[in-house]
């Protein structure tokens, strides 16, 4: 049987390159030959331990490749076509897909939904750290690269574009309204592009790192804050006279930016949550106004499915958003091991890395 590289979970802390088989393609899969992937800060969390995985798992939820083979019943593609697949990967029929909640999809329960069932890739099924990829679904899930984009510049689509841009989706930002973005990593910049192609008057971005905060104004935010030498409460209070924020998106995971979220929040905000958590939440009292401020707290787990990709990939054509920048620093799939240590621990001014063959 034929093998290739893939990025292995051995334990925590351990995540080597190592020869499994390519995968066999059933019937409505496609085989993807991994032309470009990348690293995500949950995968760091599985690096890490704080989210777990069965020994021996191919990492990865962020594919660019080309199809190198088709299941037989795969209709609408051929075989070396330049695609992507989303981090989340719906069937399309699940109950949870028919309300368009695709990232909880339970297809074969007896219920159709199943709490993160739409992330497969990395998770319950290996994933793109690797030389080829099984796309499960495959007509769900494809969507094809349009000519005259690069690999880098559609690698963000797959994940932290769609997360981001979700923040404000999922929060109903209106024309006029101002956002606040607490972290200004991979997701929380594409949350402040989403924030600003929404149509928000203000965008407030903050962070403590310089690099991320320049960044951040790239991607559309009109006043960055340092939370290293201001209290990004009282500034994003002082920005706004007081009134607080129409939305606040958290983007790190963390009780201290989701309390700060909370708190900047006019009456009748809302708090938008995509940040990962690895710890029980408290929600404070004051800044929950004991329940009566007619405050909403939503969650999103990534939109996937393949018009969800075209879409985004529509607004990256058409000139709308350029997330190229964000990819720092390259690597080869050998070199993966080196490409955890930089991007785990924020060296360089690391925000996304590429990974190719």
């Amino acid at each position: 049987m034929s093998k290739m590289k893939a990025a292995v979970f051995v334990e925590p802390g351990r995540i080597v390159i190592d020869d499994k088989p390519i995968p066999q393609v059933g019937p409505l899969d496609a085989l993807m030959r991994v032309t470009t992937t990348t690293i995500c800060g949950t995968d760091v969390h599985i690096l890490k331990g704080e989210y777990p995985v069965a020994k021996g798992l191919t990492i990865g939820h962020e594919p660019v490749g080309v199809i190198e083979k088709l299941g037989s019943s795969v209709t609408g593609y051929r075989e070396g076509q330049r695609v992507i697949a989303g981090a989340i990967t719906p069937s399309g029929w699940s109950n949870a897909c028919l309300c368009g909640q695709g990232s909880q999809d339970g297809a074969g329960t007896p219920h159709g939904f199943k709490l993160m069932g739409g992330w497969k890739f990395g998770n319950t099924i290996d994933g793109c750290q690797a030389e080829y990829v099984l796309v499960p679904d495959a007509m769900a899930n494809l969507a094809p690269v349009p000519d005259g984009l690069s690999d880098e510049q559609v690698l963000m689509c797959p994940d932290i574009m769609s997360t981001g841009f979700s923040g404000a989706e999922s929060a109903g930002v209106r024309i006029g309204d101002v956002v606040a973005v607490f972290a200004q990593g991979p997701i929380g910049l594409c949350a402040t592009a989403g924030a600003k192609l929404s149509g928000a008057g203000v965008v407030i971005g903050v962070d403590k790192l310089p690099d991320r905060l320049a960044m951040s104004g790239r991607m559309g935010a009109d006043h960055m804050v340092d939370s290293s030498k201001v209290d990004p409460v009282e500034e994003i209070l002082r920005l706004t006279g007081g009134r607080g924020v129409d939305v606040a998106i958290e983007a790190l995971g963390t009780q201290a930016t989701f309390e700060a979220a909370l708190r900047v929040l006019r009456p009748g905000g809302t708090l938008s949550s995509l940040g990962v958590y690895a710890t029980d939440l408290k929600i404070p009292l004051g800044a929950f106004a004991a329940g009566l401020g007619d405050h909403r707290i939503i969650t999103t787990l990534c939109p996937g499915g393949k018009e969800r990709m075209r879409r985004l990939m529509s607004v990256i054509e058409g000139g709308r958003v350029d997330l190229g920048a964000m990819v720092t620093h390259r690597f080869k799939l050998d070199d993966i091991e080196a490409a955890y240590d930089l991007f785990s621990h924020q060296r360089d001014g690391v925000l996304k890395v590429a990974l190719t063959p």
